[in-house]
């Protein structure tokens, strides 16, 4: 006897019963591997983003903004700050390194940032072709930047004034006076750089009129050597944001306070606010996720019910099968392989819908493509879920089997 055929035809007979226990398995589960993959990705994007920043200044405002537009590049800007806070906090005993950001430029939805070496230094971004930016208008891109818009080293753009929060680009001002020149493209990081244009702060500076071009010409000494830098009509050169890394365990408790002391300046710890954000959105994964147990567990039940009710319609075929000299074991094994098979269907087709899901997700938020999330990512706790849900399936199946191995011989072929 061939409990495979036998319990497959029975599965077949009630096609319309098994398809549904599978879709509420599978809706389930899906909703469930989301919410891994998302809460996975974040915070891995929170971790890798934010390791070697251990402070971002920046103009007065939200914290939260603050990092969200400087470390992660998904809003705008609070403002900006003048070379002589900068110069002092370069010059602070309690700082070990700075990264200068300047920004308001963008390019199809990609934002121009004015920055330093050290930036792809800091995301140890490697070169696919070309160099680094070396002279003003110079302009080294991300992986993403180069495969959407189709530039290739040597080729020329210009820069759009306003940076782009949702999908496309802004309509802006066109600097169409000057001229971007793209020196290098970098190797894909599956980091923020890879949507980042990146150029001298000098350029930036240049081409919002705070830098002539007879200066825009060679490197300038940004943040050392002068007082206050300033253009024509006295406006102060301005950066949007510093990246910096502590020089001792002391820089964390004073350094903090001692900025948001100095007029217009804010002081934002990656880190916390890092914590803060993922604490804010796990209200709503906390929520989704209840969703999904419920759907699971209504999967269960009816796992449960369809089976019970399926033995009993098939009692009179499991006494014919005892009466033929089927052993008892034969009858449970048929009833724990069936709740193992639609355990395993509904598992499987959860996984692939949530995968699918989070695909579709990612590429369809601008915000989510900024955070390079992705559906293309398996998980250990995948496995843990897929063996859970065959665990449950199992559980739910102990009765009806414990019932069909108490099926009488006596009487078979009457007993209707």
């Amino acid at each position: 006897m061939n409990i495979w055929r036998l319990t497959l035809a029975y599965l077949a007979r009630n096609a319309l019963g098994t398809a549904l226990q599978v879709a509420l398995l599978a809706l389930g589960v899906a909703t469930i591997t989301v919410l891994l993959l998302l809460g996975q990705q974040l915070d891995d994007r929170g971790r890798s983003e934010t390791r070697g920043i251990d402070l971002v200044v920046g103009a007065n405002g939200s914290p939260l903004q603050i990092i969200l537009s400087s470390v992660f590049h998904v809003d705008a800007p609070t403002g900006n700050i003048g070379d002589r806070d900068v110069d002092w906090l370069r010059e602070h005993p309690l700082v070990a390194g700075t990264i200068p950001l300047s920004m308001g430029d963008s390019y199809q939805g990609f934002r121009i940032i004015g920055t330093e070496h050290s930036l792809v230094e800091h995301y140890a971004a490697e070169l696919r072709e070309g160099e680094l930016w070396e002279g003003n208008h110079q302009v080294t891109i991300g992986a993403e930047v180069a495969a959407a818009t189709g530039l290739a080293v040597g080729d020329t753009f210009h820069g759009v004034h306003g940076i782009a929060s949702g999908d496309g680009p802004v309509r802006g001002e066109l600097h169409d006076d000057h001229d971007y020149e793209v020196a290098g493209i970098l190797e894909r990081r599956g980091r923020v750089v890879d949507r980042l244009i990146l150029g001298s702060v000098e350029s930036v500076w240049h081409v919002h009129g705070h830098l002539h071009e007879s200066d825009a010409n060679h490197d300038h000494d940004h943040g050392h050597g002068h007082d206050e830098a300033a253009d024509d009509d006295g406006k102060t050169r301005e950066i949007t944001a510093l990246l910096i890394s502590y020089r001792s365990p002391l820089a964390a408790v004073t350094l903090p306070r001692m900025v948001n002391s100095r007029p217009g300046l804010q002081a934002a710890s990656p880190a916390q606010e890092t914590s803060r954000l993922i604490g804010l959105l796990g209200v709503g994964l906390d929520a989704l996720r209840l969703f999904g147990g419920v759907l699971l567990g209504a999967a269960v039940l009816g796992l449960f019910v369809g089976l019970y009710t399926a033995l009993r319609q098939r009692r009179h075929d499991m006494m014919l099968l005892r009466a033929m000299g089927a052993p008892k074991r034969v009858l449970v094994g048929q009833v724990l392989l069936e709740a193992l098979l639609i355990s395993l269907l509904g598992a499987l087709l959860g996984l692939a819908l949530g995968h699918l899901a989070m695909e579709l997700l990612a590429d369809g938020f601008a915000q989510a493509r900024q955070m390079a999330l992705t559906g293309r990512l398996l998980l250990i706790e995948e496995l843990y879920l897929l063996l859970g849900v065959l665990g449950i399936g199992l559980v739910a199946a102990l009765i009806p089997a414990w019932q069909a191995y108490r099926i009488p011989v006596a009487n078979a072929l009457t007993k209707r």
